[in-house]
């Protein structure tokens, strides 16, 4: 059984069977038969549709991704309209000659010319995390389903009411039974399904460790894969930063939806001359946040997905303590039900420590202080990791210098938060992943790029 628990009132919310090998073999029967037809309808009207479709449930929606994973029902309803714009954006582009035709790659010598094809691979299976339900299989299978692939969803377990609630929108909007799909697997059921040869290919996001387990799976059976994995993004502050406005900038870069997010802010780098403004200022603005039920709409801080997610952070926390680094405000479990952790500022973090070199999934933020802007740089790039980064500087020429050549990172931001955009190729480099997510590099993900000559 899959069992969704709300983690604040820590309550059933529902469980849900595993499917059967039946079940999910006919499944995957109906997502390889559609491949390529499915987009041969009109696919702009039906994406248009799926944004109302979102738009039209956002209540009931976001009151189910509060119920199911905590996160603030304002943050939620922010997600699915997320999402609507998402599907309008690749509504806009989906009949563009350059998502399947690439005419930049036209030769001609005589008679004879040559061109590009995009063609869909087949059934793609998506393995998605829950901390952005809707949004992260959207980003998965909107891209994909705009290529002629179809989309299997294999989401974490306790939104698994979220999931479902995808598989209706899509056939709300009018896409046939089959061009998406959600699976119930088992982690063992998810390998057999990546065996099958049935799929095409494989999309995940989530934990480090979880992807180098499909991409080596992926790899023995010869499968393109696009991993979105872990991040411990640095934030450099610089000596010309404007300090109102790197902390509101690191304000909502690490504490939306909790810091349970690959892209959150984590590690906030500064240097001698803004180190005590900075520090001030950041403390300042977090004493204001407040945790509550999510439900509340003035709620600014939800509880975490799991107690046993909390439990992990809690523990990295007093490891880091115990090596030297000092909690200026929050770093306890707090006596009420559910999951919440409060939010957390850490100084005097060092290497060696985990906050300064695992990724901290959670309310909590680690100051490093650097001896110079280059130290700075050092530190930045002395990590697993590479998803994405940001630098705050009043001169914006030297930021973009510092992010386009020096931060080794898949998306670097001047003087504001990192986040993802539709019209944006999204992903990582080291141990962040591999493969692009969104825009045009998003359609192409699962595409065989077809040579085609004509005498």
């Amino acid at each position: 059984m899959l069992d969704s628990i709300n983690p604040v009132t820590e309550t059933p919310i529902a469980s849900y069977p595993l499917m059967s090998a039946g079940e999910w073999s006919l499944a995957l029967d109906r997502a390889t038969a559609l491949v390529g037809n499915h987009s041969q309808g009109n696919l702009e009207a039906r994406l248009t549709a799926l944004a109302a479709a979102l738009r039209a449930h956002k209540e009931e929606h976001a009151r189910l991704i509060t119920l199911e994973m905590g996160k603030p029902i304002v943050e939620a309803r922010i997600e699915i309209e997320k999402c609507a714009i998402g599907c309008e954006y690749y509504a806009g582009i989906c009949s563009h000659a350059a998502v399947l035709h690439d005419a930049t790659h036209v030769a001609r010598e005589g008679n004879r010319h040559a061109y590009v094809v995009h063609r869909p691979l087949g059934a793609i299976l998506g393995i998605m995390p829950w901390n952005f339900p809707f949004w992260q299989a959207i980003r998965f299978a909107v891209p994909a389903i705009v290529a002629g692939n179809t989309g299997l969803l294999k989401h974490a377990p306790n939104v698994t009411g979220a999931a479902l609630a995808l598989e209706s929108l899509f056939l709300e909007a009018g896409f046939e039974a089959g061009v998406f799909q959600t699976l119930r697997l088992s982690l063992e059921q998810t390998a057999e399904v990546i065996a099958d040869s049935r799929i095409a290919g494989v999309s995940l996001t989530g934990s480090t460790r979880a992807g180098k387990a499909v991409a080596a799976l992926a790899g023995q059976y010869l499968k393109p894969a696009v991993l979105e994995l872990g991040g411990s993004d640095p934030y450099l502050i610089l000596a010309d930063a404007d300090i109102a406005q790197a902390v509101a900038a690191s304000m909502e870069g690490r504490f939306r939806n909790a810091g349970q997010s690959c892209i959150a802010a984590k590690r906030f780098i500064t240097v001698p001359e803004i180190h005590n403004a900075f520090v001030a200022a950041f403390h300042a603005e977090i004493a204001t946040l407040t945790w509550g039920n999510p439900l509340d709409e003035q709620c600014k801080l939800g509880s975490l997905a799991r107690p046993d997610l909390r439990g992990n952070l809690h523990r990295q926390v007093l490891e880091s303590v115990a090596q030297g680094a000092t909690i200026a405000i929050g770093g306890y479990i707090p006596p009420e039900k559910g999951s919440f952790y409060p939010p957390t500022l850490l100084l005097d973090v060092q290497a060696g420590m985990p906050a300064y070199s695992e990724e901290l999934f959670g309310p909590v933020a680690a100051v490093i202080a650097a001896k110079d802007s280059e130290d700075a740089i050092r530190i930045a790039n002395d990590t697993s990791f590479g998803l994405g980064a940001a630098v705050f500087t009043r001169d914006t020429a030297k930021g973009e210098q510092i992010a386009t050549h020096r931060l080794h990172a898949g998306t670097c931001v001047v003087n504001g938060f990192v986040r993802s955009d539709p019209r944006l190729p999204f992903g990582g480099v080291q141990e962040s992943g591999y493969g692009r997510e969104l825009g045009f590099m998003g359609v192409h993900a699962f595409t065989n790029a077809k040579t085609i000559w004509v005498y």
